[in-house]
């Protein structure tokens, strides 16, 4: 089994995706059918959309936890902060790299690990 899609609604799909964009993630803007306009980006084989909130939602899900693997955190940082993105810890090292924990503006943490790309 492998995870293949994951939809994260938002009060604002143009400005998240922005944010995202910062993590280096590409978006295309699109549409199925009749459905909503919305943000779908590949990583690796996996889906990451960004939907309008449907009719029955007040606000975004805040619950959701992402991580993803970054080329250099203490370059992004800043960057993040300029986009409305909140640091709740580091950058530190700790047993799984350098890592950071930030805030998206649904209030979502994402973990943000460094790794060497070649």
């Amino acid at each position: 089994m492998k995870l293949s899609l994951i939809v994260l609604r938002t009060p604002d799909p143009e400005k998240l995706q922005t944010q995202y964009c910062m993590l280096g993630i590409e978006f295309q803007y699109h549409r199925h059918g009749s459905g909503p306009f919305h943000y779908s980006a590949e990583l690796d084989g996996l889906i990451l959309e960004i939907y309008p909130l449907s009719r029955s939602q007040e606000k975004a899900d805040p619950h959701l936890r992402l991580g993803f693997t970054v080329a250099n955190l203490d370059e992004l940082i800043p960057r993040l902060l300029k986009l409305g993105w909140k640091v709740l810890s580091g950058p530190q090292k700790t047993e799984w790299g350098y890592t950071a924990v930030v805030r998206d503006m649904d209030g979502r943490k994402v973990e943000l690990t460094e790794t060497k790309i070649p």
